[in-house]
């Protein structure tokens, strides 16, 4: 029988569960009760990719399981290291679409900020896991950079921020920048991409809310949860927080091989983001990244699955399966055949 332990960190500090991220794959294997025998593997796959998983999400984790999905998404494997023909450092292309560092700018009204290089998990599917954030550094003096350039393009009326994880920043850190993005009256919109409240929920304070409940920018704060047990109490408070502060919420899922490619499980991620106040938004087929070609789900596989979430969701919690293709100028629709 399978036991869970009391959770070792009592704390609400967010900047302590992020420092105290467990990065030693013995440690994950001795904390887990993960086969021995596994470790080599991991230990081959961690040279490829770090380890990273803070306490919060590992307490969501059942011991003993390998095959545990929200495990998977976090544990390295020797299949990382394999070469693969297709699956390359920048699937995406972003190299080519990077103006000024830290800025990318691939669609017409929408630039994307890195605000960060680091991330509170390491995520094996990670489409970014290659990129060059020691060259893409958006440090604060060059801020005001980023303002030059959209009031340049008068065309961009949303900034994204990602990374990395951009609320790995701090508080004043992320509000020194939506000051100089207020400035420029042609943006519109924030949209804010993070793994971060799933995974550390602690994360969304007072000082955050304080800052999205007050600027003039219309506010999304897009999740990434792939899988229903990422959710909990604590998760639901902090977007019944987000709410109230008036940002919008959304969610983006990726389908993984081994996590969520089963029409009931994908049902239930739906149900349960609607639980916390979340829309479903975008069903993502794997980027091909180099090392991470073991989560991929084939295209008709994934259709299947759409045409059951089809059949027992409404259409407002049925999210949009999407590939992204480098040089499009946005994601690209895959076409169900729903008959």
């Amino acid at each position: 029988m399978i036991t869970r332990t009391a959770p070792s960190w009592h704390t609400e500090d967010w900047q302590i569960l992020l420092s105290g991220s467990i990065r030693c794959p013995e440690a994950l294997w001795k904390r887990l009760e993960l086969p021995l025998d596994s470790l080599p593997a991991g230990l081959k796959g961690h040279q490829a990719f770090p380890l990273r998983v803070p306490e919060p999400y590992l307490d969501k984790i059942l011991p003993g399981r390998l095959d545990d999905p929200l495990l998977r998404q976090v544990i390295p494997v020797a299949a990382e290291t394999d070469q693969v023909a297709g699956y390359v450092a920048d699937p995406l292309g972003e190299l080519g679409s990077n103006p000024q560092s830290g800025l990318l700018h691939k669609y017409h009204s929408r630039v994307l900020l890195v605000l960060s290089g680091a991330c509170a998990i390491n995520c094996r599917y990670c489409f970014r896991r290659h990129f060059p954030y020691e060259d893409n550094r958006l440090s604060t003096a060059e801020f005001a950079q980023v303002e030059t350039y959209l009031r340049e393009h008068p065309e961009v009326n949303e900034v994204i921020l990602s990374g990395g994880d951009p609320l790995v920043v701090s508080n004043a850190r992320l509000a020194n920048l939506l000051n100089i993005i207020e400035k420029v009256p042609t943006v519109r919109r924030l949209r804010i991409h993070t793994r971060v409240p799933v995974v550390i929920p602690q994360r969304i304070d007072a000082g955050l809310l304080e800052i999205l409940g007050n600027t003039r920018l219309d506010t999304v704060l897009v999740t990434h949860s792939n899988h229903p047990r990422e959710l909990d109490s604590v998760f639901d408070a902090a977007m019944g927080a987000l709410r109230q502060a008036g940002v919008h919420l959304l969610n983006q899922a990726v389908l993984l091989r081994g996590v969520n490619d089963d029409g009931q499980v994908l049902v239930a991620l739906s149900e349960r983001l609607f639980h916390s106040g979340i829309l479903p938004y975008y069903l993502h087929l794997l980027d091909p990244v180099a090392g991470a070609h073991h989560f991929d789900v084939p295209e008709a596989e994934a259709r299947a699955l759409m045409a059951h979430l089809h059949r027992y969701l409404p259409g407002f919690l049925i999210p949009r399966l999407v590939r992204e293709i480098s040089g499009k100028p946005g994601k690209t629709l895959i076409d169900l055949h729903l008959s």
